[in-house]
């Protein structure tokens, strides 16, 4: 595991709680500005298409590729501590979305934003690094096992995505969210961080967000009017 210094700036106040908690006081305030982000809100409240909600799914392929070969790489080298777990690898799943909106020749489809390029890019970095992986796989995961089943249901209910187009946001092999959820925190919380890796840990999350608002952004300036 990378050793990784205190961020500058990175305050004391979280580093004696629950990592998972200090991890979601740490990007309250972000978390509450990506769902403020005009692609969402319009994404959201219908006023996009089916069209929009794909590209996003585009978007999601190479993140969540990048996301899946850095947990794959910790676990081939034990570094994981259990935190890589296969009940929440989301990339076939992806993948058989984007076949259903885009068709058998959706890979040759593909168009990725830069901002999208960037976060994979800073992904990769995660592959030798618990500090980072842990900060990006909650960041990630957490959210499409909670807030991600409402996207999964606003955009059935505006666009009228078949079950086959929104698979993403399906964990067949989790059959009760919340207490998956709670067992995920729990392993966050076990994680053998120092107060520096923890510290540097809450940092690389709100990270996380600010790479997720630019692709947000991205998306805004192809599909909202400003």
């Amino acid at each position: 595991m990378t050793t990784t210094s205190v961020p500058a700036g990175t305050t004391d106040l979280t580093l004696d709680q629950p990592l998972s908690l200090a991890l979601r006081e740490g990007t309250r305030e972000a978390h509450g500005e990506a769902e403020g982000m005009a692609f969402i809100e319009a994404l959201m409240g219908g006023r996009l298409g089916q069209d929009a909600y794909t590209a996003l799914a585009v978007q999601q392929l190479a993140i969540y590729a990048a996301l899946e070969a850095a947990g794959a790489a910790l676990r081939a080298d034990g570094a994981d501590h259990g935190l890589v777990l296969d009940e929440l690898t989301r990339l076939p799943a992806i993948e058989s979305d984007l076949a259903c909106l885009l068709g058998a020749d959706w890979a040759e489809q593909v168009e990725l934003l830069p901002e999208t390029q960037e976060y994979a890019q800073r992904l990769a970095a995660c592959s030798s690094d618990l500090t980072l992986y842990a900060a990006h796989a909650y960041t990630r995961y957490l959210g499409d096992l909670s807030g991600g089943q409402v996207v999964k249901r606003m955009v059935q209910r505006h666009y009228g995505v078949p079950d086959e187009g929104v698979s993403f946001y399906d964990f067949p092999e989790i059959h009760k969210l919340k207490p998956f959820k709670d067992v995920y925190r729990e392993r966050l919380d076990a994680l053998p961080l120092d107060a520096a890796q923890r510290a540097a840990t809450v940092a690389e999350a709100q990270v996380a967000f600010r790479l997720n608002q630019a692709v947000f952004a991205g998306l805004g300036r192809r599909f909202v009017a400003v």
